[in-house]
């Protein structure tokens, strides 16, 4: 969570309070309702909550630069008390493209005017030369992209706002935060894997040690280590393939129950070209082969283990079988499949 909880309607006050004065462009009253959010946000219960995060996100683009991007996050902490995140998401993500655009203005001014290393958008104080040598603009982007991370994150968590957003959309915020990340030394990995994320995604895996292959679907999956627990839960555990299936609670912290525990993989996940499929990455590592992503299951070269769980423990994530492939669809996608340990 990003702050904390129990209730009254002082932080519903203040929400109103701030929300009446960002309209009327009162400064003063403006800063004090803010401070009085902060306050009193402890104290809210999710009712509040669920009233707060919509007139927030409302009023974002009306809400200094600087602010903006606090703000922001106090409505990603109404999405995780239950707020609406596909009333609250399209105010923060377009919020989180701007700044984007902005930061990666930042780093070519930055290099433009002479380089150097980059500085720490966390640091105790910005950089003395930070905002001459890129602009105000530019530099307040730069200093607050953390917290639209964070903000845009608690949105992304929901499928609903992910497919609102589009699938090409994502994708050009992707590129856009690849290109800053490269630019400055700093990485995003959180809202890099969430922009990431697959939804009802077509997944064909074939096991070459038996030779059978499989139709599944994922939604939601945050990382690979997820996806691995997941396939020997479906496919082992479904018996469908030898072999050590995980617990039910090993299965059920990678779907929707909160938690990690200590789990031990099955595979070793290849892709058709024969190279591996790092636990570390998203399950937008596997390629697409004729349309529909195919991954290789050959047997663990070493014992891996790791805490199951999810990436981004507030978002749901599942994976389902819909087919057996018949022996000689399965027969034909393995001869097109390179082994580079044969």
């Amino acid at each position: 969570m990003i702050f904390g909880n129990k209730g009254r309607e002082r932080f519903l006050d203040a929400v109103a309070g701030f929300e009446a004065a960002v309209r009327e462009r009162d400064a003063d009253r403006s800063q004090q309702h803010f401070h009085d959010m902060h306050r009193f946000f402890g104290e809210a219960d999710d009712q509040e909550f669920h009233r707060a995060g919509p007139r927030l996100a409302g009023i974002l683009d009306e809400v200094p630069p600087g602010p903006r991007a606090t703000v922001a996050v106090i409505v990603g902490a109404c999405v995780e008390r239950g707020a609406d995140a596909s009333v609250c998401g399209p105010q923060v993500l377009a919020g989180l493209a701007e700044t984007l655009d902005g930061a990666r203005e930042a780093s070519e001014r930055w290099e433009a005017t002479g380089g150097g290393e980059f500085p720490d958008p966390e640091a105790e104080e910005a950089h003395p030369d930070l905002f001459d040598r890129v602009g105000p603009d530019a530099a307040v982007a730069w200093l607050t992209l953390h917290q639209w991370e964070m903000a845009s994150v608690a949105m992304l968590n929901h499928a609903a706002v992910r497919t609102t957003l589009g699938t090409d959309t994502r994708a050009r915020l992707f590129r856009t935060l690849r290109a800053v990340e490269e630019a400055t030394g700093h990485d995003f990995k959180c809202l890099a894997y969430a922009l990431l994320v697959l939804d009802d995604e077509p997944l064909i895996v074939l096991h070459r040690p038996t030779g059978t292959g499989y139709a599944l679907r994922m939604t939601g999956i945050g990382d690979n280590f997820q996806l691995h627990t997941l396939l020997a839960d479906v496919l082992i555990g479904g018996g469908h393939l030898p072999g050590r299936a995980p617990s039910a609670e090993e299965a059920a912290v990678c779907r929707d129950q909160p938690g990690q525990v200590h789990t031990t993989g099955s595979f070793n996940l290849v892709t058709p070209s024969g190279d591996w499929v790092w636990n570390e990455g998203t399950p937008s590592d596997i390629p697409v082969v004729d349309g529909v992503r195919l991954l290789v299951l050959d047997p663990p070269p070493y014992e891996r283990s790791w805490p199951a769980g999810r990436f981004f423990p507030h978002m749901t994530g599942d994976l389902v079988l819909e087919r057996v492939l018949d022996a000689d669809e399965a027969g034909r996608l393995l001869a097109g499949c390179v082994s580079k340990d044969a």
